[in-house]
């Protein structure tokens, strides 16, 4: 399925909205609600057993979703600013939170992601941030670009979560 272009509309989500997702283990979306399936311009089917990152913003760095990985697969939690891409180009800022889900053995099984409503002047403060690490990126490569997050936030004396939710 190819990515749809990306245009300039973007939505925000209502006051009090959630967007829920769960993918298995390699990142498959095996659950979406009603609001991600909106959101997402997608239907379930076309949504259900495809890559999450089906609405992967080309806006997003590469490192964000590298420390997402990293940290989830060492079976923590991550908090993030997300851009997403819709099925017909236009984009949605969430507030993402991301879980491993575990077993009764407590081994990870897969992951769960809960949305909500970004703020105008957190998604100004980020994108500002997304679009110079995206610049590293494409000029450097990702571990320069994570070598710039990280003094950026060595400057500020916080850590990516803690960075995030002082937005």
């Amino acid at each position: 399925m190819q990515k749809p272009k990306p245009s300039e509309v973007c939505r925000m989500l209502a006051d009090g909205e959630i967007i829920v997702s769960k993918t298995d283990l390699k990142g498959k979306i095996i659950y979406g609600n009603m609001e991600f399936i909106e959101y997402s311009g997608y239907n379930e089917s076309e949504l259900l057993g495809k890559s999450h990152n089906i609405i992967r913003h080309p806006d997003m760095p590469a490192v964000v979703f590298k420390m997402l990985w990293e940290s989830l697969k060492a079976g923590n939690e991550m908090v993030a600013y997300v851009k997403n891409l819709s099925k017909d180009g236009g984009c949605y800022w969430v507030l993402a939170f991301v879980t491993p889900s575990f077993n009764e053995k407590g081994e990870i099984v897969g992951y769960h992601s809960t949305r909500v409503k970004s703020t105008d002047k957190a998604i100004t403060a980020i994108s500002a941030l997304y679009k110079e690490l995206l610049g590293i990126e494409k000029e450097a490569g990702i571990a320069k670009s994570e070598e710039r997050l990280q003094e950026i936030l060595r400057e500020k004396g916080m850590d990516y979560e803690e960075f995030i939710l002082s937005l």
